[in-house]
């Protein structure tokens, strides 16, 4: 039986290569989400994944919004010119 210490501080080494890791393009999605959901993450790991994972859906919902919006007003203005 294996005990998980899952409320130790990650040393620098281990938040760089986390990052780096979350900065991949596909894996890292994939890494944010295993991160943030599964019971053997260690705590600090887990809250910085769900953070992230809040920022980009923000983040995505900010510039679909813009897209929408002067793509919007970009199509009209041709449609009436």
């Amino acid at each position: 039986m294996q005990v998980l210490d899952n409320n130790r501080t990650l040393d620098a080494k281990e938040w760089a290569l986390t990052i780096f890791i979350s900065s991949l393009p596909i894996i890292g999605v994939i890494m944010l989400l295993v991160w943030a959901f599964t019971e053997e993450t260690n705590i600090h790991k887990k809250n910085w994944a769900k953070g992230t994972l809040i920022l980009w859906i923000i983040g995505f919902i900010i510039a679909f919004a813009f897209l929408f919006l002067f793509g919007g007003i970009a199509i009209l203005s041709k449609m009436f010119n």
